[in-house]
């Protein structure tokens, strides 16, 4: 295994450290080419201006090399003046410690932006021992804590493995869910009906018939995409953003260098009635995966969000021979779609030991609590057949 130096370098930029470094990190063949820890989507979110400082996502990029210089470790960090855009909530936390005095603000975190996505965190060269490259990059994001007098360090939806990497070295551990489809070897959607009770296949068949009725969908990826579909597709990102949440994360300016850098990554979903874009999803292609990401329309149309943002993505994910489908954060009317609760993570260090010892606790019951719910939801509401 190349060894590496015993230093950790900070960079403002993930450019700074250059796209041929950065992925020969993260396309590590156990990622399975997760797009959201790519150079260029990280790129685009500080390029666009997304990911600044002047939104409280200030780059604090983590690398360890190796004895010749080159770059063998990294990481996707940020020191954050506030919580939004993570999808892990910590809001309670912040308003317990700062009613007692204290400053939780800033915090550092690693993460994809505004991406509630699994995927690694902790990114090793694959000729570099990966329990040595994490070490070394948890220790440095450890002190770069300690030096910017941020209140913790978080970890937002790593690995399975990275998990429990972080958690035998200290950290608190966190258990959230999401709803997920999985391919159980479906050559077609109807294949996949075909596993579902009898009820649940008679009404998803009723909700495709429904949304489409009258309209036109369109699959966009690679050179089929064009600017008069990020036009279409920011009104509806806008219009269900100032409704949901009020203060959309993503500018025009982000979904325009998607178009240009990652166009082959990506897949919008789009409906046209009478000529006029009225609805779409946008998705990111990984290497096994689909991962859904944002969703909009200006004309409510029923079920049409279930047919894109679910059976389209089902369909699709089947004829390219993926193995499941992410759809992002929240929503149990997933799982009557064939989306079952799946496991998330995240990992936390706390610097004052008495908010330590307190999430501690919490995050124990709730870790129980939230495991219970996912075995009870699976159990109850599984649109499958028994087996």
């Amino acid at each position: 295994m190349t060894s590496l130096r015993a230093e950790v370098s900070v960079h403002r930029r993930v450019s700074d450290i250059g796209r041929a470094a950065w992925d020969a990190c993260a396309n590590h063949p156990d990622h399975a080419a997760n797009p959201f820890v790519s150079y260029d989507f990280l790129d685009i979110a500080e390029e666009s201006g997304c990911a600044s400082p002047r939104t409280g996502w200030a780059p604090q990029h983590l690398a360890v090399r190796d004895r010749v210089g080159e770059v063998a470790a990294v990481a996707p960090v940020y020191l954050k003046s506030h919580s939004q855009g993570e999808y892990i909530f910590d809001h309670s936390w912040a308003d317990a410690y700062e009613r007692a005095g204290g400053r939780y603000y800033p915090k550092l975190l690693s993460a994809a932006p505004f991406s509630p996505v699994t995927g690694p965190r902790l990114l090793v060269r694959p000729d570099v021992d990966q329990d040595q490259g994490r070490g070394m990059l948890l220790s440095g994001a450890l002190t770069v804590c300690e030096k910017m007098g941020a209140s913790t360090l978080g970890v937002n939806f790593p690995t399975a493995d990275e998990w429990r990497f972080l958690g035998e070295r200290g950290m608190l551990l966190r258990q959230n869910q999401q709803y997920h489809w999985l391919n159980a070897g479906y050559a077609t959607f109807d294949d996949f009906l075909g596993a579902l009770s009898s009820g649940r296949r008679k009404t998803i068949r009723r909700e495709r018939r429904d949304a489409v009725a009258g309209l036109e969908i369109h699959a966009l990826t690679g050179k089929d995409l064009a600017e008069e579909h990020w036009d279409a597709f920011y009104g509806f990102y806008m219009d269900t953003g100032n409704r949901k949440w009020g203060r959309p994360y993503l500018n025009r300016l982000f979904f325009s260098l998607l178009g240009e850098r990652m166009a082959d990554r990506v897949l919008l979903l789009m409906a046209r009635k009478n000529g006029r874009w009225i609805a779409g999803a946008l998705n990111l292609i990984g290497g096994d995966c689909l991962y859904g990401r944002n969703w909009g329309c200006v004309e409510d149309v029923p079920f049409l969000h279930f047919e894109l943002c679910y059976y389209q993505a089902i369909e699709w994910a089947i004829t390219h021979g993926l193995a499941r489908v992410e759809a992002g954060a929240q929503g149990q009317h997933k799982i009557a779609r064939g989306y079952l609760p799946t496991a998330v993570y995240s990992a936390h260090y706390i610097s004052d030991p008495g908010l330590s010892h307190a999430v501690a606790r919490f995050l124990e019951e709730e870790r129980r609590h939230v495991q219970g719910e996912m075995d009870w939801l699976a159990e109850e509401y599984s649109p499958f057949k028994a087996a």
